[in-house]
């Protein structure tokens, strides 16, 4: 079975004035990789015309495209229709829930979705309290009982979880502690070490540290653009570049 390299990024962040501007820079990633992983924030602020341009973007090229949306892809609460249009692209969009795409007869599985926030062990809010809190942290316990389902149910050689919120502080390393419950949660990273995965793959921390590990041992990488200042990075699936 051979190695597979991954290729990943998040936060790219695409207007009607970057048309055209990231393809070119994609172009030719079929020699450099098996698979395109996109961790949210695909659009500045989740217009259905932003929408499009990453459509245009993503679409078409030679390998699989699986992507999953950001904060930024919910702001004008046309997130459903800007996943239906990638969809319609040929892209594989994740909302809480698994894929297996097929790379040489090796069955590549990737669960996940946009995740959430609420922090990390010891300094994390609980399901206590005011409703608005109750709600705040029953919306992450929820996603990440979705995806523990999703990655049980993929039968794959291999399995990636893709998410926009970090599963755990090692990656946010560089913003302010002040923000990590708005960063992510350790309920995502719990959800997967339940259920095992080679590679966890995330964005959202601009600011944020390329590596980290969950503490059942899966290796995390923050691919937010300004972290890997390429327009993607490629991995194989222990992490390492290839």
């Amino acid at each position: 079975m051979r190695e597979l390299r991954i290729a990943a990024v998040a936060d790219i962040h695409l207007g009607e004035d970057l048309r055209g501007h990231y393809r070119k820079k994609i172009e030719g990633i079929e020699r450099r990789a098996d698979v395109l992983l996109v961790g949210g924030d695909l659009t500045r602020h989740g217009t259905i015309p932003e929408g499009r341009v990453v459509a245009e973007e993503l679409s078409g090229l030679p390998i699989p495209v699986v992507a999953v949306l950001g904060n930024h892809d919910y702001h004008s609460d046309r997130n459903q229709e800007i996943i239906d249009l990638l969809r319609d692209a040929g892209i594989i969009v994740l909302d809480d829930e698994g894929a297996v795409v097929s790379i040489d007869g090796v069955r590549l599985g990737v669960a996940g979705g946009k995740g959430f926030g609420g922090g990390f062990a010891g300094k994390c809010a609980s399901e206590f309290g005011e409703p608005e809190t109750k709600a705040f942290v029953r919306h992450t316990k929820e996603i990440a009982e979705r995806w523990r389902r999703a990655l049980k149910d993929l039968d794959a050689d291999h399995k990636i979880v893709l998410s926009h919120y970090s599963p755990v502080k090692d990656t946010l390393m560089g913003e302010p502690p002040e923000i990590y419950p708005f960063l992510g949660s350790y309920m995502l990273a719990e959800a997967a070490d339940a259920e095992g995965a080679d590679l966890f793959i995330h964005g959202h921390a601009h600011a944020g540290t390329e590596k980290g590990v969950t503490p059942g041992g899966i290796r995390v990488r923050n691919v937010a653009l300004p972290v890997i200042k390429h327009a993607y990075t490629v991995y194989c699936l222990n992490g390492d570049h290839c």
